[in-house]
């Protein structure tokens, strides 16, 4: 049976709880998630902030080769992390470390692909986290995947995959919302439009009435969330995570957010955007609506955001110390990693790698 093509359409604005000063909107179109999972992500984003902060500034010491801060983005990052379960699956883009250390991965190896290693950090196998993605949307048709096999094989598993406004212009993101649909996979897409795709404003990538309306093409429902309002992020996600993973299909959600700092450090954003619309968005703060909604209820008080904000220092410091190591590799690691039994090839490299090493080396030993 093909879906009901009104049930696909989102609303015509986008879900939101918290309003940008901290009040609660009503009439409330979901039910605002209880206190204690708030303060978790309250604790949460403000690791997140810092976390992304001290990851520029180890840019600028030359520990980072380039770093695509989500600074302003923190309540998608945390929300997507906190509503999957142990056994689900978290795809993320080059933006989303925020999210990849909210999911649990060590800070330090979140950070070794941005830093110029030969390998992206850590397991997936162990954290369901897939490596971060540079490539625009290459991710998404690998979610769909793991998705449909977890199916396959009778699990529960949903798959959450990042991206961002720019990757919806790909083909792999259109593709990938085509197999899921066709395929009914459990995964969710969450697209955190942030309103440019490096400098690119999304009024020139798409003449959509909005990114959440791209699914209906494909069969998917589709709904908008302001993606600053993080009690709204984990109402609608939760929603799609738990309609995905009760055989509902795939599920497309468009959060409505900004990037406060440059696309990278190699980025200079006063070229296309000014100085006034990063102040509209400054006041609409994710990490600061949260704060102030949970003050004025009393959830925390000035002990709590001391604690939270005393994890979030301990967090930076290992992160500089891990980072501020000089490590030291062997070379030939590289060909241990290419198939399971080298080839003639591969044999014939290394042994050369190995013969100019031993020539290079000079007679103390050291190089």
């Amino acid at each position: 049976m093909r879906p009901d093509p009104e049930g696909l359409l989102p609303a015509t604005e986008p879900v939101t709880l918290i309003d940008s000063d901290g009040a609660p909107v009503t009439p409330a179109r979901a039910a605002v998630p209880p206190a204690s999972e708030l303060v978790a992500a309250l604790g949460a984003m403000i690791t997140a902030r810092r976390f992304n902060d001290q990851a520029y500034a180890l840019v600028r010491q030359g520990r980072l080769a380039v770093y695509p801060s989500s600074h302003g983005q923190e309540a998608c990052q945390v929300a997507a992390a906190r509503v999957l379960s142990d056994g689900d699956w978290l795809f993320p883009t080059y933006r989303d470390t925020a999210a990849v250390v909210a999911r649990g991965v060590d800070p330090g190896q979140t950070l070794t692909l941005l830093s110029g290693e030969w390998h992206h950090g850590w397991d997936v196998a162990t954290h369901r986290v897939a490596p971060l993605t540079t490539p625009l949307a290459t991710q998404l048709p690998h979610a769909v995947g793991v998705a449909h096999a977890a199916r396959l094989r009778g699990e529960d598993t949903v798959v959450l995959a990042l991206c961002g406004d720019g990757g919806t212009s790909e083909g792999d993101f259109h593709e990938a919302l085509n197999f899921a649909a066709v395929l009914r996979a459990p995964v969710v897409f969450l697209v955190q439009n942030n309103t440019f795709a490096i400098s690119v404003p999304l009024s020139r990538q798409t003449a959509a009435p909005s990114l959440a309306h791209k699914g209906a093409g494909y069969g998917i429902p589709g709904q908008r969330v302001d993606g600053n309002d993080v009690a709204a992020l984990l109402a609608v996600l939760g929603a799609a995570v738990d309609a995905a993973r009760t055989g509902g299909g795939p599920q497309l959600v468009e959060a409505h957010t900004y990037r406060m700092q440059a696309h990278t450090n190699a980025d200079d954003a006063t070229r296309y955007r000014d100085d006034d619309e990063v102040a509209v968005w400054s006041r609409r703060d994710p990490v600061e609506r949260l704060r102030t909604f949970l003050t004025r209820r009393g959830d925390v008080d000035e002990a709590r955001l001391a604690a939270f904000a005393d994890d979030a220092e301990r967090l930076a410091a290992r992160l500089r110390d891990e980072l501020a190591a000089d490590l030291r590799h062997d070379p030939s690691e590289l060909f241990e990693h290419v198939y399971a039994t080298p080839t003639p090839q591969l044999r014939e490299q290394l042994a050369m790698l190995r013969d100019e090493a031993t020539r290079d080396t000079p007679a103390g030993g050291s190089r």
